[in-house]
């Protein structure tokens, strides 16, 4: 009988093997696989994006084409239907954010949620714990699969009319912010006429003057040379803005194991040195490390803060108090998107931060 039972097992595995080996023949990819990025490559997020595609080409000896489109050309400039694209399976791949995510996947507000994450390190705790990995099951569900983290960062507040820091300096200013709900509801409830534009119009309306400021990441902030426009930048890292790189889920399910590996692989090289890319400067010495001892590179601007001041830009550096008082305005706006986030993806990310 044993006998039996071990020949049968050995007649399974043979039949995996050859089934596997057998569907890595017979596999043929597309000459061309899609990917939608919000920006363009002068950005770190683009740059992210660009090292993901060149990587994939590298180590699939060419197999795997993945052609980036930027300022979000597949979608006609709608940057927020990005996640409906992937999952449809009309776009292959991007590289995107959760805030143009945020009105299908509801779990993706919890990263707008005004005050609430505020460090890296919080950050880092929350992505790579259980929030994480129960935002990733879920997105799978959805039919799009996520492979790694990136990041636009935390977004601070620039404007050409006075510097910010209390919530009364606030009132009346008319400021871009992203086409999301949340942001309307954090922007009116500080006293801001909120103007929603899609990226790819905002640097036009700074330029004619229809909106008095805005709020993006240092990685925004330095290649649309911000001072150009505003002269009074507000660090507050009221909340962040992380990139997803994702692949549609059929797309994913089609590739055999070894392209899959590389694939994953790829994508967690080139999110940590995007991520140490826009962080550089910003979290200490920390990513600029990461950028010299992993992948041997050294930026030309390694402190963006203290480059936007060079350009003539006010900074204001929040004190505790005056951070506190932005946290207190904005409270009836956390509770009430905790609702609509759920409880149980906020709980989690506290675990996490907690831990």
């Amino acid at each position: 009988m044993k006998k039996i039972i071990i020949l049968s097992l050995v007649i399974l595995l043979l039949t995996g093997i050859v089934f596997s080996v057998s569907s890595a023949k017979e596999f043929k990819p597309k000459v061309e696989y899609t990917m939608t990025v919000n920006v363009n490559p002068a950005f770190g997020w683009g740059m992210g994006a660009q090292k993901w595609c060149d990587l994939i080409k590298e180590r699939t000896d060419g197999k795997i084409n993945v052609k980036p489109y930027w300022d979000s050309q597949l979608l006609a400039g709608k940057q927020m239907n990005w996640f409906q694209a992937v999952a449809e399976g009309s776009i292959d791949f991007a590289v995107e954010s959760t805030i143009n995510s945020s009105s299908v996947v509801k779990s993706h507000n919890l990263f707008s949620l005004p005050f609430f994450i505020n460090t890296y390190e919080n950050l880092d705790k929350i992505e790579y714990g259980e929030t994480g990995e129960k935002m990733f099951a879920e997105m799978e569900k959805m039919q799009v699969k996520a492979l790694a983290w990136g990041e636009n960062g935390f977004r601070q507040l620039t404007n050409s009319v006075r510097p910010v820091r209390k919530p009364e300096d606030l009132r009346g200013l008319r400021l871009r912010v992203c086409p999301a709900q949340i942001y309307d509801d954090i922007f009116i409830q500080l006293g801001v006429n909120p103007v929603n534009m899609n990226w790819g119009d905002a640097v036009a309306g700074f330029q004619q003057g229809i909106t008095d400021g805005q709020e993006n990441p240092y990685g925004v902030l330095l290649p649309v040379k911000i001072w150009e426009y505003h002269k009074y930048v507000t660090n507050w890292n009221y909340l962040v803005d992380p990139l997803l790189f994702v692949v549609n889920k059929s797309v994913w399910d089609s590739f055999p194991d070894d392209i899959q590996i590389i694939i994953k692989e790829t994508a967690e090289e080139a999110g940590m040195w995007e991520k140490a890319f826009v962080r550089r400067g910003l979290d200490g010495d920390v990513s600029i490390n990461i950028l010299k001892d992993k992948f041997g590179e050294t930026p030309e601007i390694l402190d963006q803060a203290s480059y936007v001041k060079e350009k003539g830009m006010e900074v204001v550096e929040l004190t505790e108090a005056e951070l506190k008082a932005f946290k207190e305005a904005t409270k009836p706006i956390l509770d009430k998107w905790i609702n609509e986030i759920g409880a149980d993806f906020v709980d989690s990310a506290k675990l996490d931060m907690w831990k």
